[in-house]
């Protein structure tokens, strides 16, 4: 919420979005007062700020959002009130009859619907609302950047160009925002990837990265780590196939209500297949393989198998929004008595996973769909009672955000949000509740009875996926990354050719002791050799000459404390080793 100043004193809160929201109209008056001839398309505020839409067949450049931007501090300083009023249809086309695009969006809305639009000064734009009492009391303004983007986000539309900006009640919180905008440049994931060596995307295959061995390295040990984490829960890893009949996915639901985002294809015989977009229907196969009882639950079936999800073109982002990628996935088959247990069981270790790399986070409950959802509402409200009541012991009784209606189309699911060093919120992972696909598959077990029932399904990844979870920890540490997990460990430097010989006694040593180690045989300066190491952000460099060949110990420079000065072979390893083992 912001604080804005009302007359005599007094002070309002608001939303953020109703601030930035009010923020695009006065973006779109300026543009109007301006350039007179472009068209208005839409204004919405966002998560953090605000955009406007405009048909205009030349780009904006930045000496014209510069411009943009004074033209708005004189509307704000020109104080305008925001006075709304309603029109019938009939109406509201007519005013709007220079502008096709809000005619379309006023043709779009239901018959009953109330048309409503926002007056300041000399410019109306058709809104729902709601809005600032007037301009004058946004304070803080600043244009970003500017993209092109389709109208309704469609590709079939006309490209649009779209202004991104952003405003605050005071100067001090933007400067603190642009600050932090610059801040993240600098740790762009896709920046860092290819300037250490980790990833890199390429036309040849649009949104699936190509992991280089560091990158690959990376990968690798994050996924071990997990892997040993689940293994001591009792969970079990199994592996499917890529490519599965279209039959599988029309039995899980997938093939009606996921069709679009899948790759779809078909093979030599005519038989239609997709890559799988995600692993439940595998994991489910696997639980079908032998009869279950009760004794056998829950059973948790975890993978890290490669998923396909045929994601538009224009909404590709590095690794946060890919078409390939590797799930840190688990499919668990409980009682209806384990719902409980079960899922503050995947919480502890949510919490454990996330102090290791010093993340916060918090859960938000994600209800029903209004439509497009599997099953009965009566088993959807049981669903939802029971992640309710976890989330009231584990968070206190309506301590945690509710957002309806964005629940999986088979169950409603907790969802993780994290946010990073820069304060920015990230939605990772998700525990989902699944009462429809054991029942569409058939799943059963055999209870202390002897009766057969239907086992309740929880689908659950921690991180999100690997491949967006290093993106967001690249930029979280802006790709320093501590020693247990750093793809390179330690760099060996030896001072000269002399030198080499023992680097490499050095470099088996540590190989021995299960380090990460690189070694530096170019006849390069050992400045150079270091600065490189040290734009590399390896977390240790050893430097070997006459000294630490004679003493039989290596020179050592740490890229937290600079250089530490000399110690023993095994001295060093001990200390590596504590430090990765303290970490985790």
């Amino acid at each position: 919420m912001f604080k804005i100043k009302l007359e005599g004193g007094r002070t309002m809160e608001v939303p953020e979005k109703t601030y930035w929201h009010t923020s695009s109209h006065i973006m779109a008056q300026a543009i109007k007062r301006l350039y007179p001839e472009i068209k208005l398309a839409i204004g919405p505020s966002i998560d953090n700020g605000f955009y406007y839409d405009f048909d205009t067949d030349k780009p904006f450049t930045p000496e014209m959002l510069a411009e943009i931007e004074e033209e708005m501090k004189k509307i704000i300083k020109e104080d305008y009130p925001l006075e709304r009023f309603v029109l019938p249809r009939k109406e509201a086309l007519e005013l709007m009859k220079d502008e096709p695009y809000k005619q379309e969006l006023i043709n779009d809305l239901p018959e009953d619907e109330e048309i409503s639009f926002y007056k300041q000064g000399e410019f109306t734009d058709l809104c729902a609302g709601p809005h600032l009492p007037s301009t004058g009391k946004v304070k803080a303004i600043k244009l970003l950047t500017s993209s092109g983007a389709y109208w309704r986000g469609d590709e079939k539309n006309k490209m649009l160009q779209r202004i991104y900006g952003i405003s605050f009640p005071k100067a001090s919180e933007l400067e603190e925002y642009l600050y932090m905008i610059e801040e993240a440049k600098k740790r762009d994931h896709r920046k860092l990837g290819k300037e250490l060596e980790l990833f890199f995307f390429d036309e040849t295959a649009p949104g699936m990265a190509y992991w280089m061995p560091k990158g690959f390295t990376l990968m690798n040990t994050l996924i071990e780590f997990w892997r040993k984490e689940h293994q001591k829960r009792g969970y079990q890893e199994f592996s499917g196939p890529q490519l599965n009949s279209s039959s599988l996915w029309k039995t899980s639901g997938h093939w009606d209500h996921y069709k679009e985002d899948m790759f779809v294809l078909t093979d030599i015989d005519g038989n239609e297949q997709a890559l799988k977009p995600m692993n439940c229907p595998n994991s489910i196969k696997i639980y079908q393989t032998k009869l279950r009882s009760y004794k056998d639950l829950p059973l948790r079936f975890n993978d890290v198998d490669v998923i396909h999800r045929n994601e538009k073109s224009g909404q590709l982002n590095g690794l946060f929004r890919v078409r390939m990628f590797r799930q840190d996935d688990s499919h668990n088959y409980i009682t209806d008595e384990q719902i409980g247990s079960e899922i503050k069981d995947i919480v502890e270790i949510i919490k454990y996973l996330y102090s290791i790399f010093g993340l916060e986070y918090k859960l938000t409950l994600s209800t029903r769909p209004e439509s497009d959802y599997l099953g009965d509402i009566e088993t959807w409200d049981k669903a939802e009672a029971a992640l309710r009541e976890v989330l009231d012991e584990l968070c206190g009784e309506g301590q945690y955000q509710i957002n309806e209606g964005d629940g999986a189309f088979y169950g409603p699911k907790i969802d993780i949000k994290m946010k990073d060093c820069l304060g920015r919120e990230w939605q990772m992972g998700t525990i989902q509740l699944d009462f429809q696909l054991p029942q569409r598959f058939n799943l059963s077990y055999i209870d202390k009875d002897g009766n057969k029932k239907t086992p309740i399904m929880v689908h659950r990844a921690l991180f999100g996926s690997f491949d967006r979870f290093i993106g967001i920890i690249t930029e979280h540490y802006a790709g320093a990354f501590p020693t247990w997990l750093a793809p390179v460990q330690v760099k060996i430097l030896p001072i000269s050719v002399h030198h080499h010989d023992y680097a490499k006694e050095i470099n088996e040593k540590f190989l021995e002791a299960g380090l990460k180690v690189e070694l530096d045989l170019r006849e390069e300066k050992i400045g150079y050799k270091i600065r490189e190491a040290q734009l590399q952000k390896i977390p240790y460099m050893i430097i070997l000459g006459d000294k630490e060949k004679e003493a039989n110990a290596v020179g050592v420079r740490s890229r937290k404390d600079g250089d530490i000065g000399q110690m023993s072979i095994d001295e060093f390893i001990a200390k590596i080793k504590k430090e990765i083992e303290e970490y985790k």
